[in-house]
């Protein structure tokens, strides 16, 4: 007969991984009593599952998160720390940030303290986003964005970590999707998890489930204090447009997001059409289709 341990038939059961170690841990003639969490039980249901359900952790993983400061890379690293103290799967964390040169008051000490809160180390590093955009196109997020994963993974493989941790939310593979749909008709959205083949590392999103108010009520339960985000751009990009839109389009229709994360899901029901022919396989198909004509005749 398998026996499970009560923590995991809790998840099983209610959805939520509730703690360790309900009764005192003995140790020795010592008592420890149960540690008070970083996060609530009832807060990591939604990131036990990803973590399962996408098969994220193997035995002695060293992961780095990428910590901007913000709602969302804070509540990943408050959630890890947590969740590193009752999986059955050994795992280390560390933590990283790109200080991206927008602001000459880089909070490195506010990060240092969060992250020592949670017994985490933190690096940083400064990555000059202007310099390398030299104005070039409409805004540098793209340039900006393409620094600080060469950074991030450029240090995760320096510390001999094997996988990275962002912290990108369910509203935000909804509005990749989209973004990708208008932009370039492409159905395509990051993974849950994304192996990189030029570095051995996997990039991994383990908040995919939590849509963006979650994680922001999260933040007001747990008292944490995001950073202000330095970027000139902030709140003026494609994906803040592409947010607006989706919500004009949910004030109307309600269903429109369900709709929309359905349809990044694989799915039997679906109805494409087959691929773009090449110019050499049409070629190639209309001369045999006029050959065989000649040929009859």
């Amino acid at each position: 007969m398998l026996f499970l341990p009560l923590y995991v038939i809790m998840f099983l059961i209610n959805g939520s991984m509730p703690g360790k170690g309900g009764l005192p841990i003995k140790a020795g003639k010592e008592t420890m009593t149960k540690q008070k969490p970083f996060v609530p039980a009832n807060l990591l249901s939604k990131l036990w599952r990803a973590l399962i359900e996408f098969d994220m952790l193997q035995a002695n993983d060293r992961i780095l998160i990428g910590l901007s400061g913000g709602k969302d890379s804070m509540f990943l690293t408050a959630a890890l720390a947590e969740i590193q103290r009752h999986s059955p799967i050994p795992f280390e964390v560390a933590c990283y940030t790109v200080d991206a040169m927008f602001d000459d008051c880089f909070p490195a000490g506010e990060l240092h303290s969060f992250c020592a809160a949670y017994g985490l180390k933190h690096y940083h590093e400064k990555v000059n986003v202007r310099e390398a955009w030299q104005n070039k196109g409409n805004t540098p997020c793209f340039t900006c964005a393409y620094f600080r994963r060469a950074a991030t993974n450029r240090k995760a493989s320096e510390l001999g970590c094997n996988k990275v941790a962002l912290a990108h939310h369910h509203d935000d593979a909804v509005e990749t999707f989209l973004m990708n749909i208008l932009a370039s008709g492409q159905l395509k959205t990051f993974l849950p998890a994304t192996p990189l083949s030029r570095s051995g590392l996997t990039v991994l999103r383990p908040l995919l489930y939590y849509r963006e108010e979650e994680i922001r009520e999260a933040i007001e339960i747990l008292g944490l204090k995001p950073l202000k985000n330095p970027c000139p751009y902030d709140g003026r990009t494609k994906r803040a447009e592409v947010k607006e839109q989706i919500a004009a389009l949910c004030a109307g229709m309600p269903e429109i997001y369900a709709h929309l994360a359905a349809a990044m899901r694989f799915s039997s029901a679906e109805e494409l059409w087959p691929r773009q022919l090449s110019q050499q396989e049409m070629t190639s198909k209309f001369r045999a289709f006029w050959h065989k004509k000649q040929k009859e005749q």
